[in-house]
């Protein structure tokens, strides 16, 4: 018997964050949203063109894709280590070797962000951490031995966000295969086809080797309906969801265990006993990376006062432009939109999505600044209730805010943080104020004295992954996260002394 689930949530959530996408009304979002055809299959629509069915993975129908995902995971399940080993090898070889032509594929589809960082995404897989992550643990003692060991739950359902969608969906299979799982994807309406793309690629190869032929599926095109069939799945044990708060409470709506990588809104603190040419150079580095569309990077800076034009002068020095009062005025008129029917009250912003992940000379020609070629990150300085502050804007600006002290700094960055306990950065040469903001903001990732980056293993130690379980509390996920602990107990035998 299936979990149970409240389908009529999960598709009036998903309906309304479709909606809001780019400031659109939900009329707008309908297409994507289709409904099934005659016969109750949850595809939702009209399939790619070209796309190949229930084969190598691609499915048009989200209960077939379960069926085979649970067929593959039994097969992977005859492989053993080695065969898991073999699944990540083919993964971070075809992301390594098709890097440069995957980055371009996805940034034509999806037209944010910046290639040499989709290429970078790509690249990094090969750090990810595999089936060596899992260490048993073990007892011995008067009474015998016992066993604890990290299984596999068997079918993961798994959501992918437009910003990162190959490298969200590898990173995905890597550390899921690792723990023994298959995978069945629901990608992101704008950002399916290059999923769908190397889904393909990734099973051609796999079956080629191990004769596995959908390890890990991917529903085409994604669909509401889809998304419901595969939450609901009696074969589907658990679900992986990364974006934003939306999806995240519909995965937590169904009934099932969900990780949820859910939104950020990161805050930098820069004190006075810092390095600020090494907080300037950290900040434009992280907030630029992607054109911003990390959830770790820096979204909104507060300096102290004495330190504040310092600051902002090591910004200008390092190649970040500043805009005047009146360019920022255009450029948040642009950047937010008020959508109408949101019931009574002042409607909530929303980010535009035609400026989300834009260049830096896009944004300055709403802005109606002139900047030098190449330049990698705005900046301006706003007040602490600024809807840029306020907001995941995912754009290479930043809003600077004065503080008259660290411990209003620090009230500031938990206010704008939002209690999502994503990620913080402190840029600081004081043990006192890095344990001060650490222990009121809470976040999964708190990085001192480097960019956001650091805290994936970039420019800082650990392992890299874009699914970041903050909401559900799992952390940066690797292949422990997808796996249960199984005992096994032998009583008074097999203890050798």
């Amino acid at each position: 018997m299936s979990t149970p689930i409240n389908e009529a949530l999960i598709r009036d959530v998903i309906a309304e964050v479709l909606g809001r996408l780019g400031g659109a009304t939900a009329s707008a979002a309908k297409p994507i949203l289709a409904s099934a055809p005659t016969g109750g299959s949850p595809t939702g629509g009209k399939a790619a063109s070209g796309a190949q069915r229930g084969k190598f993975g691609v499915f048009h129908d989200a209960n077939e894709a379960c069926e085979a995902a649970h067929e593959a995971y039994l097969q992977l399940s005859e492989k053993g280590v080695a065969g898991r080993n073999k699944v990540i090898q083919i993964v971070k070889d075809l992301c390594f070797t098709n890097a440069k032509e995957w980055g371009r594929i996805e940034l034509e589809e999806t037209k944010i962000g910046r290639l040499d960082h989709k290429i970078e995404k790509l690249l990094g897989q090969r750090g990810l951490p595999g089936v060596e992550f899992l260490h048993p643990y073990g007892l011995s003692g008067d009474h015998g031995i016992t066993l604890e060991e990290y299984a596999p739950f068997g079918v993961i359902g798994a959501v992918t966000p437009s910003t990162h969608s190959i490298p969200t969906m590898a990173c995905n299979i890597i550390t899921m295969v690792a723990a023994g799982n298959s995978a069945v994807f629901n990608g992101h309406p704008g950002a399916y086809k290059c999923a769908v793309m190397a889904a393909r690629v990734f099973n051609e190869a796999i079956y080629r080797e191990l004769g596995i032929e959908n390890l890990a599926c991917i529903v085409d095109p994604p669909t509401l309906e889809s998304f419901a069939a595969i939450a609901k799945h009696e074969l589907v044990k658990l679900l992986c969801v990364t974006g934003g708060p939306g999806v995240v409470k519909a995965a937590m709506a169904s009934g099932k265990r969900a990780i949820c990588a859910g939104p950020g809104n990161p805050p930098v603190l820069v004190d006075g006993t810092s390095c600020l040419n090494n907080a300037a150079k950290c900040t434009i580095f992280g907030a630029s990376w992607d054109n911003n569309l990390l959830c770790i990077g820096e979204k909104e800076v507060f300096v102290l006062e004495s330190v504040a034009d310092k600051f902002m002068a090591a910004l200008e020095k390092q190649g970040a432009v500043r805009l005047n009062d009146a360019q920022v005025e255009r450029l948040s008129k642009e950047a937010f939109v008020f959508p109408s029917g949101q019931g009574a009250g002042c409607p909530h912003p929303v980010v535009n999505r035609n400026l989300i992940g834009r260049d830096p000379a896009t944004l300055a020609r709403v802005a109606g600044a002139t900047i030098p070629s190449g330049t990698e990150l705005l900046f301006a300085e706003t007040h602490t209730d600024h809807l840029f502050v306020e907001e995941e804007q995912m754009m290479p600006f930043l809003p600077i805010v004065r503080v008259k002290t660290v411990e209003e700094g620090i009230a500031l960055a938990k206010k704008a943080e939002h209690g999502y306990k994503h990620s913080a950065i402190i840029h600081s040469h004081d043990v006192a104020n890095m344990t001060a903001m650490a222990k009121a903001l809470e976040t999964t990732l708190f990085i001192k004295n480097g960019s956001c980056l650091a805290g994936l293993g970039s420019g800082g130690e650990g392992y890299a992954n874009f699914s970041i379980a903050t909401t559900t509390g799992e952390g940066v996920c690797n292949p422990r996260t997808y796996t249960r602990v199984r005992r096994c107990v032998m009583v008074d035998k097999l203890r050798i002394f």
